[in-house]
């Protein structure tokens, strides 16, 4: 009796463990947006359609298909999946076969060697009773990871498409320069040539020439500047194409390209749109999981098993007169001390769901901070290249007039020059501005998620 209660508080003692509480949350959601208002918005998941460029949509559907993390990304969500097959077979009972021969030689009753020759054949079936959910905790933690990496894949193609599209209006904007810079040298060498005539025949100075020169040398040089620039470019959306390097089909020139207007929404809508917050969230869910089956490690755990099988001298034997063998039992394995180690276990997991826990906190206050960067950025950069459209409309008139002093002797050519590169200086701004503003869309489509929603 006193051994049974001995027994009984051992087992006692070896299942309690101290509670793992989840630490208090710190994430604050935002009513509304800083610089937007909020309202219903809904992203296409082909939202790089609407910018109206064939060749991006081309570009961008050939990257989702051939990419090579995303198809490394896939692979690791099969991967996963099949962790879910491997922890949803401990759930169910298993079933072993085996046969085999067998000969030995032994020291008989009277002291004599004897040689036993026996074929056996048998079926094993066992099975775990999941009295206290370990089991299912484990399932649950193997398809929760699973389903969060689910989500690291559709988060990986949502970021192969906006660096995608980033990197075609990167292309579209030196295309725009380089095209704004060769036109350019084409005016410089005119106007070289008229300096260089009018000093030889003595209407101008050497100085005149020579400040002609050198602005010509300063624009050629920005050419394969630009040059040098589209073919590292066009090398790197290969790679992200999964294409070895070539050239890169264009659309729609830089300026025709459409401004989409995307809608931010809520900031709470932003928690189940972005599948990098799914990601954190089902990982809190799987560590949660894990947690709860390391707990249940300090719990028994019941096993019943059984076999059935036949033995013989030979096969025919075996087959024509078997010797039948079965047995059916069950074990209660408890633990009652193992120096702390299932309890560390638990502790470790228990850190473990916190770190899940911040980590999808963090991801949260990520997904804000990108979405009022980006909106932010569409208004800075809009307004920014309105101003830098009316300097460059002033800075060609400017030229216009200066050419005009100029040809009727009002003016020296140094002020013609000047001009001059106040007008390349502002059309090369407007360029890049508004390539820096469709790259800015695609930064807000890319915070808004994609258009992505979980899949049921």
């Amino acid at each position: 009796m006193r051994a049974a209660r001995l027994l009984t508080l051992l087992l006692v003692a070896g299942c309690s463990v101290a509670p793992h509480h989840k630490p208090a949350p710190t994430l604050q959601v935002p009513a509304a947006w800083r610089a937007a208002p909020g309202g219903e918005g809904v992203v296409a998941r082909n939202w790089w359609r609407s910018f109206g460029d064939p060749a991006l949509d081309a570009l961008v559907r050939r990257a989702l298909d051939n990419n090579g993390e995303l198809r490394i990304a896939r692979s690791r969500l099969e991967e996963y999946r099949a962790r879910v097959r491997v922890a949803q077979s401990a759930s169910l009972p298993a079933l072993n076969l085996s046969f085999g021969p067998s000969r030995a030689r032994a020291i008989g009753p009277l002291g004599q060697p004897v040689e036993v020759t026996s074929v056996a054949g048998s079926v094993q079936a066992s099975y775990e009773l999941d009295l206290f959910g370990r089991i299912a905790a484990t399932l649950d933690a193997a398809r929760f990871e699973a389903l969060s990496q689910e989500a690291a894949s559709d988060a990986a193609a949502l970021s192969i498409a906006a660096n995608t599209a980033s990197g075609y209006f990167n292309l579209l904007g030196l295309d725009a320069q380089l095209a704004l810079a060769r036109a350019t040298l084409a005016s410089r060498e005119r106007s070289f040539a008229l300096a260089r005539h009018q000093f030889e025949v003595g209407y101008s100075s050497r100085l005149e020439m020579s400040q002609a020169e050198a602005e010509l040398h300063a624009t050629a040089a920005v050419v394969p500047q630009l040059e040098r620039a589209i073919a590292q470019q066009e090398q790197a959306l290969s790679l992200l194409v999964g294409a070895s390097p070539g050239p890169v089909a264009r659309g729609l020139p830089l300026l025709e390209v459409r401004l989409p207007a995307p809608a931010p929404g809520l900031p709470s809508e932003l928690l189940r749109r972005r599948p990098d917050i799914a990601q954190a969230e089902r990982l809190v869910l799987a560590s949660d999981a894990s947690l709860a089956a390391a707990r249940d490690q300090l719990l028994p755990s019941i096993r019943f098993s059984a076999s059935l099988g036949a033995q013989g001298g030979s096969v025919a034997r075996l087959l024509r007169d078997p010797v039948e063998l079965w047995s059916v039992g069950g074990s209660v394995l408890a633990p009652i001390f193992d120096a702390g180690r299932l309890r560390a276990q638990a502790d470790i997991a228990a850190t473990v769901r916190d770190r899940a826990l911040f980590a999808y906190e963090n991801a949260v206050r990520a997904g804000f901070a990108e979405t009022e960067n980006a909106l932010a950025g569409i208004d800075g950069l809009r307004r920014q290249l309105l101003e830098a459209e009316a300097r460059s409309r002033a800075a060609n008139e400017v030229l216009r007039v200066a050419r005009n002093r100029y040809a009727n002797g009002y003016a020296s050519y140094l002020e013609e020059l000047d001009a001059q590169r106040t007008a390349f200086s502002a059309e090369t701004n407007v360029l890049q501005l508004r390539a820096g503003l469709l790259a800015a869309h695609v930064d807000l489509y890319r915070a808004l998620g994609g258009g992505w929603t979980p899949a049921p």
